[in-house]
C-alpha cells in the first residue's frame, strides 16, 4: 500500500506550483485551512486508480471531505486556469496543433445523473453507452484543451468546442478525415490556419494534403495513450461532465509537469 501511496505523492516543487493556484481561489471563510497538499495528493490516487471515493485510504483524510474539496475546485474552474496559465506560458512549441476525438466507454454506475445523459455527455454510438473527448494537443504532445459530447455527436462539433478558445493560434492544424468539411476548412483559412486534413473519399473538389506532415499527428494518439494511464479518464465512472472533465484535465496538468520536470 505504501508503494502505491506514494506514486500519487507530489514532489515539493509540484506543490508549490499547485499551491499559489488553489490560494488564489480558495475563498475566506473564517475555517482554518485545510492540508490541500495531503487533499489533492488524494485526488491525484483516484484519477489514477479509478477506484471509488470509500475506497479512498484514509491516509489522505476522509473521504467524503477530500470529495467536496475536489467539487469545490472543480466547479470554481480551478483545473481550466492552471492549463490555462500552462498555454499562455508558451514554454512549449505551438506552431502545429493536432486535434483527436477518441471515445470512452461509460461505467454503467456512470448513468442516472441529474438533467439528462445528453447534457452529461452520454450517448449511444457502436462502442455502447460511451462519451466523446474532444483533445486539442500541441507540438510536444501535451494537451491544450479539452471537452466532451455524447458518443453520437460529429467531430464538426468538437471542433467548435476546442477550436473557440484564447488558445495559443496553431500556425498548422492536423486532424483526421472526420474533420473535413467546407465549413471546417473555412475556418482554418479565415484564421491563417494550415489545414493538414486527409480528404473524405466522397469529396467532389480534391484538396491538396501533405501525408508525410500528418504522420506527426501520431503525438495527439500518445497523448491519449498516456491520459488513458488514468484509469479515472480511461473509463468514465463520474456522472456529471464536469467531474469527469476535472479528472481528464488533472491528469493533463500532471503530463505538462512530467514534461517540464525532464
Amino acid at each position: 500500500m505504501e508503494t502505491s501511496l506514494a506514486r500519487d505523492l507530489m514532489s515539493d516543487e509540484e506543490w508549490a506550483f499547485h499551491e499559489r493556484f488553489i490560494l488564489a481561489v480558495r475563498a475566506p471563510n473564517g475555517r482554518k485551512p485545510a492540508n490541500h497538499r495531503l487533499v489533492l495528493d488524494g485526488i491525484f490516487w483516484i484519477a489514477r486508480t479509478g477506484s471509488p471515493w470509500r475506497d479512498l485510504p484514509e491516509e489522505f483524510g476522509k473521504w467524503s471531505s477530500v470529495y467536496r474539496q475536489f467539487r469545490r475546485w472543480t466547479l470554481a474552474g480551478l483545473w481550466e486556469q492552471i492549463l490555462e496559465a500552462l498555454n499562455e506560458s508558451r514554454i512549449v512549441p505551438d506552431a502545429l496543433q493536432m486535434i483527436a476525438i477518441p471515445v470512452i466507454r461509460a461505467h454503467h454506475q456512470a448513468a442516472g445523473g441529474k438533467r439528462g445523459t445528453p447534457r452529461q455527455g452520454f450517448g449511444r454510438s457502436r462502442g455502447g453507452f460511451t462519451t466523446k473527448v474532444h483533445l486539442r494537443v500541441n507540438a510536444a504532445g501535451l494537451p491544450m484543451r479539452s471537452d466532451i459530447t455524447p458518443g453520437q455527436t460529429s467531430a464538426y462539433l468538437g471542433f467548435d468546442l476546442v477550436m473557440d478558445d484564447n488558445l495559443p493560434e496553431p500556425c498548422i492544424l492536423l486532424a483526421d478525415r472526420g474533420y473535413d468539411s467546407d465549413k471546417v476548412r473555412k475556418n482554418m483559412e479565415a484564421r491563417s490556419i494550415l489545414p493538414g486534413v486527409p480528404m473524405r473519399k466522397s469529396r467532389r473538389l480534391r484538396v491538396a494534403d501533405d501525408r508525410r506532415l500528418y504522420r506527426l499527428r501520431n503525438l495527439v494518439e500518445r497523448c491519449f495513450h498516456k491520459l488513458k494511464n488514468a484509469r479515472r479518464v480511461a473509463t468514465r465512472y463520474d456522472k456529471t461532465a464536469e467531474s469527469f472533465l476535472g479528472f481528464i484535465d488533472i491528469t493533463s496538468i500532471r503530463l505538462w509537469l512530467r514534461h517540464l520536470s525532464t
